[in-house]
């Protein structure tokens, strides 16, 4: 881990930022002691589109209607009529 001042930290931004994109620890000292860490964010996860929501829906419905099998309504409306629910 490498230790800048501040006004170094200043004068180097750039080249300081790359090398904590690489994963070098970057730490930025005021009157000798660390007082801020520069390192790279956490990849964010992906957001699913509408489109592809869509297309899982699709999906599932085709497998319900494959396995011939009752879907959720007719499932939960059967636990209802025989008292459970």
């Amino acid at each position: 881990m490498a230790d800048f001042s501040v006004a170094e930290a200043k004068a180097r931004l750039s080249e300081l930022i790359e090398r904590a994109e690489k994963g070098e620890g970057v730490v930025i000292t005021r009157h000798g002691k660390p007082v801020v860490e520069l390192r790279p964010l956490a990849a964010a996860p992906r957001r699913i589109t509408q489109a592809e929501l869509d297309r899982l829906a699709e999906q599932r419905k085709a497998i319900v209607r494959k396995s011939g099998g009752p879907n959720a309504v007719d499932l939960i409306r059967g636990v209802r009529e025989d008292g459970w629910l």
